[in-house]
């Protein structure tokens, strides 16, 4: 074999003996690039320990939970196209037990008062009244006694001096613990009249408890005097129904509002005597029922020069039933 034959099939086997021992490294270095990345990711999908910085002594808070979100709105349900017949509503007070208070608008004319007409036609029906219009210039005076300051034995001694007779409307309080003073009005010649028993919203009582209310005066009332109490009734606060209306009436009393009347009751907040007197003075008229409390020191020192005046004017102090 010539020499430069085997020179060339040595460097072949050669090179050919480098690139086995070439591709072995690559394969080599190959398995060992994936065996190190299945080993890698092995490694990361282990859970670790959690590292706690927080010291053993400290409390850790809780941390508020996320709310869960506010449920969608239920939609509203469509209006019904369909006319719905009219029904009460069982919520709503009757006509007749609907409480009413009573109320007037003064004029400065020296006339009535003018009253809703459903109240005047109230009243017509069940002999009720609030003024007492007449040709005479007749006015009335009331008093409402729910109890005792000291100034009904000053208000009596005023009306004995000018010849005043008067109504007095009162309560079981009143005649409880001044039956001298309900025995004077009585021996006086004046009006002893009802303000209920013990004071109660007629227009809320049942029958019964009305019936008691009234009966019980009167008993307590015949008792003290010896007399019959005069049926006349004057609901406490001006309250009143349809159905109080009616009952009073069937027991043969008749309710009495008033024409005339101001913020007199509180006696901490007494306006003093001018204001009382003014107030009677540019309110009066023909046929007035005029209230006064007799808790008020203003009403007891403007009595006298109000009945004076009056008179002076023409009017006459005169009780309903004459």
């Amino acid at each position: 074999m010539p020499n430069n034959v085997f020179y060339w099939l040595l460097s072949t086997n050669q090179e050919v003996t480098v690139k086995k021992k070439s591709c072995q490294l690559i394969a080599i270095a190959l398995i060992l690039i994936i065996l190190g990345g299945l080993a890698g990711c092995k490694s990361t999908s282990r859970p670790q320990p959690p590292i706690n910085n927080t010291p053993s002594n400290q409390i850790v808070e809780p941390v508020d939970p996320v709310p869960a979100p506010a449920p969608e709105p239920t939609p509203e349900p469509e209006p019904n196209p369909q006319p719905t017949p009219n029904k009460p509503d069982p919520q709503l007070p009757s006509p007749d037990t609907m409480t009413r208070s009573w109320w007037f608008t003064r004029n400065n004319k020296h006339q009535v008062p003018s009253v809703n007409q459903e109240a005047v036609q109230l009243l017509s029906q069940y002999n009720g009244f609030y003024s007492l219009p007449n040709n005479s210039n007749k006015i009335y005076l009331t008093f409402d006694n729910g109890y005792e300051l000291g100034y009904t034995s000053t208000i009596l001694d005023i009306l004995d001096r000018t010849g005043v007779k008067a109504a007095f409307f009162i309560t079981g309080q009143f005649i409880d613990t001044q039956p001298d003073l309900v025995k004077r009005m009585h021996a006086a010649g004046h009006l002893v009249c009802s303000h209920t028993w013990n004071h109660p919203d007629l227009s809320t009582v049942s029958q019964e408890t009305l019936n008691r209310e009234l009966a019980r005066l009167e008993q307590r009332y015949t008792e003290l005097t010896g007399a019959q109490l005069d049926r006349y009734l004057r609901p406490p606060m001006g309250n009143y129904s349809v159905r109080s209306l009616r009952w009073t009436d069937e027991l043969g009393y008749r309710t009495v509002f008033w024409s005339m009347a101001f913020q007199d009751w509180d006696p901490s907040n007494q306006p003093g005597a001018d204001v009382s007197y003014q107030h009677v003075i540019d309110n009066i008229h023909p046929g007035a029922v005029i209230l006064l409390h007799a808790v008020s020191k203003s009403n007891t020192e403007a009595l006298e020069r109000i009945i004076t005046d009056l008179k002076a004017q023409g009017y006459k102090f005169s009780t309903f039933n004459q």
